[in-house]
């Protein structure tokens, strides 16, 4: 179900609630303008109490659980404390991964310079990553990464570390957006028209969650069907490759 332009309800009961998160909705309440929308506001709109079980960036789409009271939020916390939720992601990356599978253990930490970056240190916290090829373009790869750790832009900054960051990332890459002039040679415009992006957000999504039910003990798993914009950039990078 279609719940306003910011998320839509993929699976609810009366602890636990799934959700389909749009690219451009923060989860909490920005530190510095509390006028942004933010999915816990907006939930706890509805729902009354809502508690946050894990965060996705604001440019990150995808699937995403919520509990629904303090009980079920303290067992979904231990559960990922133990690496008992299995989370993937699919990310679009700059460059052609050659290896098919890698295991990124890299330490990572927050950054004294730049507080809101992540960056390999020997002395972070121990953060892995698995990552596993599924396409291969001209200049990129699509890849699903299992988060097995969950640090502070660890998948992004994980993707930087190894040479191959997001396709689209301002802050762990190079590009802000995605033209299809980029790939497609000769391509034309009309006249006094400027070339929009294909897509100008994070190349990433969180694909699917898993994990046992806290009060029924049953093995869910959840999935979030590319968004359009995600879509039709592999389109173009299939048919451009």
């Amino acid at each position: 179900m279609k719940h306003n332009q910011y998320f839509e309800i993929i699976y609810e009961d009366e602890s636990i609630l799934v959700i389909d998160k749009e690219s451009g909705v923060l989860t909490i309440p920005d530190r510095y303008n509390h006028n942004l929308p933010s999915l816990s506001q907006i939930l706890s709109e509805v729902y009354g109490k809502i508690f946050v079980v894990h965060r996705l960036d604001k440019d990150t789409s995808g699937v995403m659980l919520f509990a629904k009271d303090a009980d079920t939020h303290s067992e979904l916390n231990i559960a990922f404390e133990n690496n008992d939720i299995k989370r993937i992601y699919h990310v679009i990356t700059q460059g052609v991964i050659p290896q098919d599978y890698i295991e990124i253990d890299i330490p990572l930490v927050q950054s004294r310079q730049k507080s809101h970056i992540t960056i390999p240190s020997a002395k972070g916290k121990s953060s892995l990553t698995k990552l596993k090829v599924l396409k291969r373009f001209k200049n990129t790869t699509l890849a699903e990464c299992e988060l097995v750790t969950g640090r502070h832009h660890q998948i992004r900054a994980h993707l930087q570390a190894i040479g191959y960051p997001l396709l689209v990332d301002d802050l762990y890459g190079n590009n802000s957006s995605f033209l299809v002039s980029s790939i497609k040679r000769r391509y034309n415009l009309k006249k006094d028209t400027e070339e929009q992006p294909l897509i100008s957000r994070l190349t990433m999504h969180s694909y699917s969650i898993e994990f046992i039910h806290p009060k029924n003990k049953k093995q869910l798993q959840f999935i979030a069907d590319y968004p359009k914009d995600f879509a039709a950039l592999l389109q173009i990078l299939e048919k451009y490759s």
